[in-house]
């Protein structure tokens, strides 16, 4: 057990020496893995993972344990859900149906989802996202006047056929199914943390803790991303209003729900998903203002944020340097890393670099050369972790994931 406990510090040491632009004795490695994937490996299909906890929690300790690396696989077997939301002034009702899984997905029937075996092939690489109009243009107004009325009373009942009746016995029974059901994931994800303990990696206590800048909400869950991309041009001050709205919600529910003390390594996800389709003038208006209060009043606090910024961020790399220096990691999906850690180094840590496209179609010898080049380049300084861009797909070799980890044991280390 002390050898457990010591890989764990030291892979929690090495991940925190990044963040905080040191150079750690190795560069930290991250694989994200899609849930086809990792049904895969195991022999399932991706609806078994994906709706039975068991069967996942036994198929992700096994990538866990086959490809090991800094960071576990992914345990979140979901998305955020609009019920969850509504209820975010009751805590402890809000904590067992924020998440939305496969099963919960069956019992809510939302709309804004599609999952493999249900909608999908039951062999899809993961569940998807496709969001909806629950909210109507002209509807702006009632919205901001009471944003946790509209959400319970309006936008819930259009976004789930369960619900569509409030008060009828389908929607009481669907919500009380609904917290049953969330308990059931709740244990899954403790469960599944003592498993990642024991395979000496390190506690995340903040796994769970995911925030969305407030046009990213509307844009996702309420108004659809050409709805909103309308409604910026044709009433921007209502999207202004909602935005700000918006932003004192989410910041005064998530900060209450940070535990006291701040434990080691804490951290906030923040997924972006606008940042790429906004002209200047809009994300410096609409965007920028709001995801940089997020990251300042987290870092504040002593916690650190992981910003995803999706899509190519190039146009607004400038932009990261107004936050505090070493506030958290700079996760990059298209943007050249190597052009990202130019600008910031020194001043924020740099992830990414593997595109998934590679660990496709090369063989082990070419992805061994284009770590070794990659970190040749990226490690002077540290403040860097390697990362793939996006999940490794079911069809990716095996024989090239483990080509990376060998490349990054062997051209990593930090000659002291």
């Amino acid at each position: 057990m002390e050898e457990v406990e010591k890989i764990a510090e030291q892979r929690l040491r090495r991940v925190q020496d990044a963040i905080n632009l040191k150079e750690p004795d190795r560069v930290p490695l991250g694989l994200g893995f899609d849930y086809g994937f990792i049904a895969k490996w195991s022999g399932l299909t991706t609806y078994d993972v994906l709706f039975n906890y068991d069967k996942a929690r036994e198929a992700i300790v096994k990538v866990a344990r086959d490809f090991p690396v800094d960071n576990p696989p992914m345990a979140m077997l979901g998305t955020g859900s609009l019920v969850g939301f509504a209820l975010r002034d009751y805590p402890d009702i809000a904590m067992f149906v924020g998440p939305l899984t496969g099963p919960m997905h069956d019992i809510l029937r939302d709309k804004y989802t599609r999952w493999p075996g249900r909608e999908l092939s039951p062999n899809a690489g993961s569940f998807q996202f496709i969001g909806g109009e629950f909210m109507r243009a002209d509807e702006y107004d009632k919205f901001v006047e009471n944003p946790s009325e509209f959400m319970a009373e309006v936008v819930v009942p259009r976004a789930h056929q369960s619900l569509e009746r409030p008060g009828s016995a389908e929607a009481m029974a669907a919500l009380i199914r609904a917290c049953l059901e969330g308990m059931k994931y709740s244990n899954f994800l403790f469960s599944i943390a003592q498993d990642f303990a024991r395979l000496g990696y390190p506690q995340r206590v903040g796994g769970g803790f995911l925030t969305s800048v407030p046009l990213d909400f509307l844009g996702d869950f309420l108004r659809t991303i050409p709805g909103i991309l309308v409604d910026l041009r044709k009433q921007p001050e209502k999207v202004k209003l909602a935005c700000d709205v918006l932003m004192d919600l989410m910041d005064e529910s998530l900060l209450k729900r940070l535990p006291t003390p701040l434990p080691e390594g804490f951290s906030i996800g923040i997924p972006l998903h606008l940042n790429e389709y906004l002209s200047p003038k809009l994300y410096y208006e609409f965007y920028w203002p709001h995801l940089k209060k997020i990251i300042v009043d987290f870092y504040n606090r002593g916690a650190r944020s992981f910003v995803a910024f999706e899509g190519r961020h190039d146009a607004y790399l400038e932009s990261i340097l107004e936050l505090p220096r070493g506030w958290g990691v700079a996760y990059f999906e298209k943007t050249d890393v190597r052009k990202a850690k130019k600008v910031l180094a020194g001043h924020t840590c740099v992830s990414g670099g593997i595109p998934t496209t590679l660990l496709l179609s090369a063989t082990p010898s070419e992805i061994e050369k284009y770590v070794k080049n990659l970190l040749e380049e990226m490690m002077p300084g540290g403040g860097f972790m390697l990362m793939t861009s996006t999940p490794i797909p079911a069809e990716t070799p095996p024989e090239n994931i483990r080509a990376v980890i060998r490349a990054v044991e062997k051209y990593g280390v930090y000659r002291r």
